[in-house]
């Protein structure tokens, strides 16, 4: 079946169509990643966009054990070739039965390529994935225009707090959208990670005495979720060390009254160094972001363990794990 891309700019890609046919309009982002797609679809951060995969070929090892979640986010999955017949030995079924099963729309048989191109030079902007030959742009142009993410936060987040025991220190985990592998960052390194719920009041997660506080990445504008920022100001003035990845780390800034802004098209792949400006070393990094923290105005004083990228990978490189550990010290640990 004929499906097909078009962007509010007017461009349209024709393709075929893949996993569900219902139509969908979302944010267009693209990730350059050359593996991990069902990490890539199982992570909350991508709840309120379609995920433009720029590897030419994705589905090869089919669906795996691989999920950071539940459950697939992104509203859209476009691709240049999908992959029917995978091959590898811990594979539980095909990409097309995952996208069904979900009911994640998607579209296969663009030039992802120009699409890329197209996202760079204008930047990210909405589109629409369908299969009706028959639409009328003008008629779509005001619905895509209209498009925005929202509230995704409070559609990601875990409903009730849950518990992974461990014997060392205590932490407690703001779920914001978090990726499984946070959690198991910590609990692998001995923790006992209890997760909150997003809107969690400050007050409960400081009554249990946490060792230290993780705040977790996320979907969405961080300039959405003043009243979360609100606790997360309570969260520092505690003085429990905290560390904040991706999302938290906006939140955190915005807590401390600098501002954030929205990229031209965003960073999401597995392939972008960092620096260490203590070490001097440079590590490649996981990153899935569309906004940044402005660092003028920054008050040397705040003091809070933070990065923008991923160091818990999944998929990606594993570099910066040495975070975590990090992290650990500061609450008194011998990591």
């Amino acid at each position: 079946m004929k499906a097909f891309l078009i962007l509010e700019d007017g461009t349209v890609f024709e393709g075929t169509s893949i996993g569900s046919t219902r139509e969908v309009i979302s944010e267009i982002v693209f990730n350059t990643s050359m593996t991990g797609y069902l990490e890539v679809l199982t992570d909350p951060s991508y709840a309120g966009q379609a995920v433009c995969m720029t590897y030419p070929l994705i589905g090869n090892y089919g669906i795996t054990d691989d999920m950071e979640s539940g459950r697939p986010w992104p509203d859209g999955f476009i691709v240049r070739e999908l992959s029917r017949i995978p091959s590898n030995f811990r594979c539980k079924g095909t990409i097309q039965d995952f996208l069904v099963k979900h009911n994640i729309t998607g579209i296969s048989g663009i030039d992802t390529r120009a699409l890329t191109k197209i996202l760079r030079d204008r930047g990210t902007m909405n589109g629409m994935i369908t299969t009706n030959e028959h639409f009328n742009f003008e008629e779509i142009k005001p619905k895509l225009k209209a498009y925005a993410t929202g509230d995704v936060v409070s559609k990601v987040t875990c409903h009730e707090k849950s518990v992974l025991k461990g014997n060392g220190k205590k932490v407690a985990l703001l779920d914001f959208g978090a990726k499984r592998n946070i959690a198991k960052s910590l609990n692998d390194r001995g923790c006992e990670v209890t997760i909150y719920p997003a809107h969690t009041k400050a007050k409960e997660i400081l009554a249990a005495n946490p060792d230290g506080i993780m705040l977790s990445n996320g979907p969405g504008d961080p300039k959405d979720c003043g009243p979360i920022i609100d606790e997360v100001k309570k969260l520092y003035d505690s003085d429990v060390p905290i560390f904040a990845i991706c999302l938290g780390h906006q939140l955190m800034a915005l807590a401390n009254g600098l501002d954030t802004h929205k990229l031209k098209y965003g960073h999401r792949g597995g392939n972008h160094p960092v620096k260490d400006l203590e070490t001097g070393k440079v590590y490649i990094s996981s990153q899935n972001h569309g906004y940044v923290v402005d660092t003028d105005g920054l008050d040397e004083k705040i003091a809070v363990p933070a990065v923008q990228f991923h160091p818990e990978a999944c998929p990606g490189p594993q570099d910066s794990g040495y975070l975590f550990d990090r992290f650990i010290k500061m609450m008194g640990g011998e990591q």
